[in-house]
This record gives C-alpha cells, sequence and structure tokens, in this order.
C-alpha cells in the first residue's frame, strides 16, 4: 500500500482505465485515496458495481517504481503538487464532477486568483484573431487590472493570448495536455519560461505523459474548469475551443465569442455559439466586463457595506460562501453545503439580493456583487 497520502494520489492517477470520475469518484465515497488502497480487497461491498478490473489494478504493484521516479521527478525540478485535499487547490475546480485530484505546476500560479478568464480559439489563427486578442487583453488591463489570462500554450490563439497578457502585465496560466518534462509546441518554450514569473505552467498530467489527441480534450476541461469567463476569439466549425465552452457551459461558466465574416472558416464555431445563445457576443473588452458585473464591483461593495453593515447569521453565512465564487454558486450546492431547506434560503437570497451583496443569475446560480 502507498506509505502516504500524495504516493496513494498519484497511484490512483497513474492507473489505467480509471479516469478522473473514477478515481474521484472512488476518492469521494472512501475519504482519502489512502483508505482506497486499504480497503481494495473489499471495495465490491463497499461499492457495488465497481469493476474486477479496478480492484486488480489497485492491487498492481507495478506502479510502484513509476510513482517512486515521479517523486524524485518532483523534487529534482521544484514542480507544485496540489491536491484536492489542500487549502490552496482551486476553489473553482471544486464543483466540477470530473476535477482532477492533483494537479502539478511550475512557476508562480495563483490557482485562486480574484478574477480569471480563460481565452481559446482555433490554431489557424488569421491576422483579425491575432489582432482582437491584443487589443481585447490590453482593453481588459485598463478595466480590470487584476485579472489572470488562462489558455492552453498551443499555436493561434492560445499562444497570442499568453504573449498579449505578458506583453500588459497580466498574470497567465497555461494548462498542458502532458507531463511538465516537456513543452509541446517546442516552439513556444521561450514564452512558457516568460510565464513563469508570474503565472505558469499546469497539468493534471504525470511526466513521461505524452501531447495525444484525447489529453488536449481533458486539458479543456480545466481550462473552463479554472476560469470565471470563457471568451472564444476565432473558431472553425469544429474545433477544441468549441468544446471548451460546452464545458464552461455545463460547469456554469458565463461564455463569450466575437463575431465574425459569415462564411469566413474559421468565424463560424463563434457565429455558431451566438447563433445558438451559447454564448454572449462581444466586440470589446468593455462588453464582457460589463456582462461580467466586473466594471465597478470594488467600488460597489464599499458603498453596500456602509449601507448594510448588518447581515443576520444565518445571510452571513450564506454570503460568506457565494462571494468566493465569481462565477457563482448553484442554489442546489448552497442548499446541500449550508443544510439549509429551499424556501429558507430563498428567503435568505432575497434579502441579501435586495441588501445589493448577490445577484441571482440564470441557471439557479448566485453571484456576489
Amino acid at each position: 500500500m502507498p506509505e502516504d497520502e500524495l504516493t496513494a494520489l498519484l497511484t490512483l492517477n497513474r492507473i489505467d482505465g480509471l479516469g478522473c470520475i473514477g478515481a474521484k469518484y472512488l476518492y469521494e465515497q472512501l475519504g482519502s485515496a489512502q483508505e482506497i488502497f486499504r480497503n481494495r480487497e473489499h471495495l465490491k461491498k463497499i461499492i457495488p458495481g465497481i469493476t474486477t478490473q479496478t480492484i486488480d489494478a489497485l492491487c498492481d504493484s507495478r506502479y510502484d517504481s513509476f510513482i517512486r521516479e515521479e517523486l524524485v521527478f518532483i523534487e529534482k525540478h521544484g514542480i507544485r503538487c496540489v491536491t484536492i485535499a489542500d487549502s490552496d487547490y482551486p476553489a473553482r475546480l471544486l464543483d466540477c464532477h470530473d476535477a482532477p485530484l492533483v494537479l502539478f505546476s511550475l512557476g508562480n500560479v495563483n490557482y485562486n486568483a480574484a478574477r480569471t478568464v480563460g481565452i481559446v480559439g482555433t490554431r489557424k489563427a488569421t491576422d483579425y484573431g491575432r489582432r482582437m486578442c491584443h487589443t481585447f487583453i490590453k482593453e481588459l488591463h485598463e478595466l480590470c487590472p487584476d485579472i489572470t489570462i488562462v489558455s492552453g500554450l498551443a499555436y493561434g490563439i492560445d499562444i497570442e493570448s499568453h504573449k498579449a497578457a505578458l506583453e500588459v502585465g497580466f498574470p497567465t496560466v497555461a494548462v498542458l495536455a502532458h507531463g511538465l518534462d516537456m513543452i509541446y509546441p517546442s516552439a513556444h518554450r521561450p514564452v512558457a519560461k516568460q510565464m513563469l514569473s508570474d503565472g505558469g505552467l499546469v497539468t493534471e498530467y504525470m511526466s513521461r505523459t505524452a501531447p495525444l489527441g484525447p489529453n488536449f480534450v481533458r486539458r479543456n476541461r480545466i481550462i473552463a474548469g479554472l476560469s470565471d469567463a470563457v471568451v472564444v476569439v476565432e473558431s472553425a466549425a469544429k474545433s477544441g475551443s468549441l468544446i471548451t465552452a460546452e464545458i464552461a457551459g455545463s460547469y456554469n461558466r458565463e461564455c463569450f465569442a466575437f463575431p465574425g465574416s459569415v462564411g469566413d472558416p474559421y468565424s463560424v464555431g463563434c457565429n455558431e455559439l451566438i447563433r445558438d445563445n451559447r454564448a454572449g457576443l462581444i466586440t470589446s473588452a468593455f462588453d464582457m466586463v460589463n456582462a461580467m458585473n466586473w466594471n465597478d464591483r470594488k467600488k460597489g461593495s464599499a458603498v453596500q457595506k456602509e449601507l448594510f453593515p448588518e447581515l443576520t447569521e444565518e445571510e452571513d453565512k450564506v454570503y460568506q460562501r457565494i462571494r468566493l465564487k465569481v462565477q457563482g454558486v448553484h442554489i442546489s450546492t448552497l442548499m446541500t453545503e449550508l443544510n439549509i431547506p429551499y424556501p429558507h434560503l430563498s428567503t435568505i437570497l432575497f434579502s441579501l439580493e435586495m441588501k445589493g451583496l448577490i445577484m441571482q443569475a440564470p441557471g439557479s446560480l448566485c453571484k456576489p456583487l
């Protein structure tokens, strides 16, 4: 059995065929990775429906040497490991059913930055797309200088977003589809090195994990999960950026898209997102900032505290849970976590909204103001 929780989590992360959803389910049912391994021979009784193959994999010692080598690699290269049990694990990911149990990073990544914007798009960016990236991020910095830009370090819109963020001084984070023993594409290594001082590289994959196609799809969910809002700049009719937008919607994140010319192959995806009401149309950073209610949040908060200094104990408990989640908290989550019945919770939320502290958004989301 793995000797400590990190080793157990890494082993769980490595087991073929289990997947992030299966690993997270086991973890939630048993309470820790070590408990999973302690009870691996009795899992049939604890978790009805678990497959024999999964139990056999948990009992397989062939992972031991790989994990030992991985721990040496992590220590040698100063890689930061954040597990789902750690206080600095990304709070935005905790509500995601397929959140990774472990994240690895290099650099100076603030997983819980005040505001984060994911920017994605085609790998074959046009001059229009590249120009929009730089203009949008420059405008965004003038309006909200405390934003972190998240993308995927790929060709096209991704790398332009990282470059534009570096130019204006935004922290920027790249979510990778491989281990931290390489940079893909290698041509982006200089930009990746620049990002390490304020931002950095993040992945759920251990070393010696190649950048295979399915990994990029899985990577997209982390870009969406780390973001308060996802912006699609250019996209073809079928692309990874559309998958990211779809995942963002499933996570109750806001999604925005820049429109393009009718018939332009690299604007078809954006135009369809807007047409189908899966993304809000934006033409500037102001449009997004206004939609997110980020334009005067600090000023508004100060006024609200002066006008409404007193909250009941229950109102304060609910507000404290909501205020940490810029992208919003689902009402069902509040009911479950705070153990407040819906009729009473509805009254509390109405009171907080009247006091100007929160807003109730579409999709049964409660957002701080």
